[in-house]
């Protein structure tokens, strides 16, 4: 089936070549666009300077333009801010980034006017940004397979760098070193075509990175083995200030966000610093790339190599910090060049040998690798810059020793950090076929499980099966699987004409095929296949635990061919909150009420109000919406006009209580957990909730959400069961158990007796009949704690009852004196493993047709 499923999806190879051809054409375009807009924006910067004086000029041409850029970012395209490349990792990573024509266009240009406005940052770094942009839109023309999807992105990034360095090899190294880390014969293919075309296309129209001299570069450049040593020495301080400068951006970025300012001003902030600084020093400062040059041919003295080396690593901090759309490439070069000329010099005052030109181009690799640990593609970027075969060994020597001691002081990727601020953490991807292959029938099976029992009639069968999408139910007696029935077993039975009468044991298949949780997803798959059937149900004994459909098996690997990090989400993503209200913190506690049907909603909202109103608690009222487990809670559409309506019924009974309420909506896969979620989030001190009274699923006892309630919840849990006469709270029974739960009842009591006119309490103990005298001395402490809490003007007594069990004689003596409210006491393991048993508090529930109150006390952990 997994073959099937790739192969379908397989493009072909025609295809994929076509694509590349015209991404690395699309790709060199946009890169020589980059280069005329940033550098005709530049021009005009410094001819202004100029004619105007620099201290005015450039701070404000930084200020202004920096602002432009920043609203063009925050309202067409907040992805287009920062570098680009983080965010093309994290696509190829199958983190849902938003990649398009409409960031690469915003990306194209902000970066002219941010890099035109004079900031210390590159081109390089945008230009993959929008290659990869261009890439993932034209991708979605053409129908074809995330992975193909993928290839083409990273082409389109590898594309942008070869144009923008003129650098095709480099382009495809960085897709294999950095991106894609693929060696496939469709990702090197398209990623050599696209590089190819983008480095040829943008070297024919004008778009080279740095326009060297390269007679000068290759007759100064000249390397020696006696120089190894300071080549060392330059691979090392490369990496020491490789790993400063790394640490220096990640600061520069946390120090902006504690200003809380908008994105505008932080740009037009950093362009004014930048203006500021810049009109300070001298005027061949003002040009980026003529003072990369500049240095790089030698020609500059040591001190300006240095003030230029401290005020671009400056720079470049407060300009990529505020998150200006700008690479970090160029930046790293002309660090790199400064730095190794002054290795460079220095060595030529010592030796008498060597060339400043030849220390400056490997230093540029070398800063280069520290700053994007890739040492590999800097040595080729200045390589195929340069054309030089003299520079290979030192620059191979510095790259590599820069990158070993940057990892060393700094481990990781600097766009895997960035990633990590925005709370995106990139893992190891898992292949497909292992992933898979891990899988058993317990991570993939749906735990909620709709099931008939043995004992219905055919026509309760039909009526189930005309309600439900289901084709087919699990049938079970006494909460084990007996049996399953599909549609095709009742239309045989309608073809024989037999009686409606008929029990559905009858008609059953009888020892259907099951398979147990630690059966593996092959496993699943043959038998699914072998007696071809559409599920099979998954037990443990011969308890049913869950149930495996075709859909889910397709669910599963859907889910793992598209999820984030390599892990499989096969479990419900967290609930999302659409609407919600606060009112002022002002309580002593939180108290928590769901919501869901309108008939029975407004008891439990006025009982949850007196038991605020007598606890000084707040209100948490919570709607929750189901939404289909294929679709994101966050990303699916819902109306939310019902839920409003029913919430309204909460502000208007809180409002004249005055009581604090907050309301929320959320929409989830599964309503427990949003019920755990909201009282994680807001620290619930109690949760009302009601219950129907019974469930049909197997192996619970009140049903799959409030079993899971009650099983995980931290918190004080009151269960109600709303009786036939849900408006009389006069005559009200507890029973008297004597455990450490009792108590629970009595301190409810004293807010729910509001609730009722002349409200009359008793206190009752069931006895064995063969005890003669019965001790009531729990009852009497009981009504003495009951009147220390406050003054009740409601009768209360105490009177005991004989039965052969306490469930018997609390349903008895509710049927026979009219009982209208039955609060009970119970922990977690009475309010389940008891009743599992057949034990007091679900069979009172269950057995009698008054309100029943049942009582869980908080969970300490």
């Amino acid at each position: 089936m997994n073959q099937r499923f790739r192969t379908w999806w397989q493009p072909r190879k025609g295809l994929a070549i076509a694509e590349a051809c015209i991404i690395g054409l699309v790709a060199a375009l946009s890169a020589v666009v980059l280069k005329v807009g940033s550098g005709w924006l530049g021009t005009w910067r410094v001819h202004s300077a100029d004619l105007l004086p620099a201290w005015l000029a450039l701070p404000a041409i930084g200020l202004s333009l920096g602002f432009v850029a920043g609203c063009l970012v925050q309202r067409l395209a907040p992805e287009a801010s920062g570098s680009g490349i983080p965010q093309v990792k994290a696509s190829l990573a199958n983190v849902p980034i938003t990649l398009s024509w409409r960031v690469a266009g915003v990306k194209l240009l902000s970066a002219i006017v941010v890099i035109g406005s004079g900031m210390t940052l590159g081109r390089q770094g945008p230009t993959v940004h929008v290659g990869a942009g261009l890439a993932a839109g034209m991708s979605r023309l053409v129908p074809t397979s995330p992975d193909h999807r993928r290839q083409m992105i990273a082409a389109g990034a590898g594309a942008g760098l070869a144009a923008a360095f003129n650098a095709p090899i480099a382009g495809v190294l960085f897709i294999v070193e950095e991106l894609l880390q693929d060696l496939s014969g469709l990702t090197l293919g398209t990623a050599i075509i696209a590089s190819f075309i983008g480095g040829v296309i943008s070297r024919l129209l004008g778009g080279g990175s740095l326009d060297l001299n390269l007679e000068l570069t290759q007759s100064s450049s000249q390397f020696s083995i006696p120089e190894i040593p300071f080549f060392l020495l330059l691979g090392i301080l490369a990496g020491l200030l490789g790993a400063l400068f790394n640490r220096g951006l990640i600061f520069s970025i946390k120090f902006y966000r504690k200003l809380h300012i908008s994105l505008p001003l932080r740009v037009a902030l950093a362009g004014f610093i930048s203006g500021v600084v810049v009109a300070m020093l001298p005027a061949s400062f003002r040009d980026n790339t003529g003072l990369r040059e500049y240095v790089i041919t030698g020609e500059a003295h040591i001190s300006v190599a240095a003030i230029a080396f401290a005020a671009q690593f400056i720079l470049t901090l407060v300009a990529f910090g505020s998150g200006a759309p700008g690479g970090l490439f160029a930046p790293s070069l002309i660090l790199g060049s400064c730095l190794g000329h002054i290795i460079g010099v220095c060595e030529l005052y010592i030796t008498g040998v060597g060339s400043p030109t030849t220390y400056a181009l490997a230093g540029m690799g070398g800063f280069f690798s520290a700053v994007s640990k890739v040492p590999i593609t800097a040595i080729v970027i200045v390589f195929e810059m340069t054309t030089d075969f003299n520079l290979v060994l030192p620059l191979m020597i510095v790259s590599v020793a820069a990158y070993l001691v940057a990892d060393k002081v700094v481990p990781g990727s600097l766009y895997e950090k960035l990633l990590e601020l925005n709370g995106i953490i990139l893992g190891k991807e898992v292949p497909i076929e292992e992933g898979l292959a891990k899988l058993t029938a317990k991570d993939v099976m749906q735990e909620r499980v709709e099931t008939l029992d043995a004992e219905i009639s055919l026509e309760e069968a039909m009526q189930a099966f005309a309600r439900s999408h289901h084709r087919g139910f699990p049938v079970v007696e006494d909460n084990r699987l007996v049996g399953i029935v599909t549609q095709s077993d009742l239309l045989k039975i309608r073809d024989r004409n037999l009686a409606n009468d008929i029990f559905l044991k009858e008609i059953m298949t009888p020892v259907p095929m099951t398979v147990t949780p630690i059966h593996t997803l092959s496993n699943v798959l043959y038998l699914l296949d072998r007696y071809q059937v559409s599920r099979l149900p998954v037990v443990d004994g011969r308890k049913l635990i869950g149930i495996i459909t075709r859909a889910d098996i397709i669910r599963a690997e859907a889910d793992h061919l598209n999820c984030d990090n390599g892990t499989l989400k096969l479990r419900p993503e967290p609930s999302y909150v659409v609407y919600q209200t606060r009112s002022p913190s002002i309580g002593n506690g939180k108290l928590l009420v769901p919501v869901a049907n309108p008939e029975t909603a407004g008891i439990l909202l006025q009982m949850a109000a007196a038991i605020a109103r007598d606890r000084h608690y707040e209100i948490e009222c919570v709607q929750v919406m189901l939404v289909s487990r294929h679709s994101s809670p966050s990303e699916t559409e819902v109306s939310t006009a019902k839920s409003r309506r029913l919430l309204r019924q909460a502000e208007v009974l809180a409002k004249k209580w005055r009581i604090s309420l907050h309301t929320q909506i959320r929409v989830t896969h599964d309503v427990a957990q949003a019920i755990l979620e909201t009282i994680n989030e807001q620290h619930i001190d109690l949760i009302l909730m009601g219950w129907k009274g019974s469930t049909s699923t197997p192996g619970r006892i009140f049903g799959n959400v409030v079993d899971t309630v009650i099983r995980q919840a931290p918190c004080e849990v009151v269960l109600v069961k709303l009786g036939t006469t849900v408006h009389s709270f006069n005559r009200w029974l507890v029973p008297m158990a004597g455990g450490p739960n009792s108590p629970l009842a009595i301190k409810l009591l004293p807010a729910l007796i509001t609730l009722g006119n002349n409200p009359q309490i008793r206190l009752t103990q069931v006895f064995n009949p063969s005890e003669l005298k019965p001790d009531m001395t729990i009852s009497e402490q009981a009504i003495r704690q009951l009147m220390r809490r406050r003054k009740l003007s409601s009768t209360v007594i105490a009177l005991p009852v004989q039965a052969d069990s306490v469930a018997e004689g609390v349903i008895n003596l509710v049927k026979t004196e009219g009982y209208d409210v039955v609060v009970l006491g119970a922990s977690r393991e009475g309010l389940l493993q008891h009743a599992i048993q057949g034990n007091i508090p679900e069979a009172i529930a269950s057995g009698v047709e008054s309100t029943v109150i049942l009582v869980r006390g908080a969970i300490n952990n």
